[in-house]
């Protein structure tokens, strides 16, 4: 005779670790639902998919490398009035990705640029996307590492595979020749492929000083707003408003 503990250690042996474990609840709910053979096998699939669901979000939310955790629930639309929350949301259809556009946030420290970006990104995690998070100065590093080990294609191989990239905080410090150079690879490699979502405290005209070459600075100013929403973003600093309130 068959025990749950038995069908339990056969689901684990076919890897349904999840199923495995509600299996004893889930054939007592269809016992007492009177479920038909068929209910309860969708019943049992339902389970197994919504599980993997769950678990593929918290793998790609570990992955996703965000330094804190920003809702767009939390932003102050009032204080941040350069863009409105309902700018916002028809963002989250998630269109900009699917198309491989870009979204481009400009403004002067502290007005919510980063937790825009987050915000954005957690979204899309949820909607089953894969994203990756880091700083324009974390990026750099991580290119010129590459490239001092020759495994330079193989990083932008791996970065390309996210559907999208958050670069924040772009122009704050100045480039050598070397990560100009690097950058360029990225952005060419992203280039209607991928999504990015940049953030910069420097306008356009202004990439000049942080990319010193400008035969540099063009062309990633060309690749990032052929296919991109841009959005000006002013106003006071978030942190010295509190500051100044506290």
């Amino acid at each position: 005779m068959h025990s749950i503990e038995h069908l339990s250690g056969q689901l684990r042996s076919l890897r349904l670790n999840s199923l495995s474990q509600a299996a004893g609840n889930l054939i007592a709910q269809a016992e007492e639902n009177e479920l038909s053979y068929l209910q309860f096998a969708q019943q049992l699939f339902d389970h197994e998919l919504q599980s993997r669901h769950h678990r593929r979000i918290e793998i790609n939310q570990r992955k996703a490398g965000f330094p804190v955790e920003k809702q767009l629930e939390e932003f102050d639309y009032r204080a941040q009035s350069s863009i409105s929350k309902r700018q916002v949301n028809q963002l989250l259809d998630f269109s900009f990705i699917d198309e491989r556009d870009n979204l481009i946030f400009i403004g002067p420290p502290g007005v919510g640029k980063t937790h825009l970006a987050i915000g954005i990104g957690q979204k899309a995690i949820q909607a089953g996307y894969k994203i990756m998070f880091t700083t324009a100065l974390g990026l750099v590093e991580t290119l010129e590492m590459a490239e001092i080990k020759g495994e330079l294609k193989k990083r932008l191989n791996q970065i390309s595979k996210y559907d999208l990239v958050i670069i924040d905080e772009l122009g704050y410090l100045p480039m050598s020749k070397q990560s100009n150079h690097n950058l360029f690879q990225l952005i060419n490699t992203l280039y209607e492929y991928r999504s990015i979502i940049l953030t910069t405290n420097k306008e356009f005209t202004q990439w000049g000083e942080f990319f010193i070459d400008e035969n540099v600075a063009v062309p990633i100013v060309d690749r990032l707003i052929h296919h991109s929403k841009i959005y000006m973003l002013g106003g006071e600093s978030y942190r010295l408003r509190q500051k100044n309130s506290g």
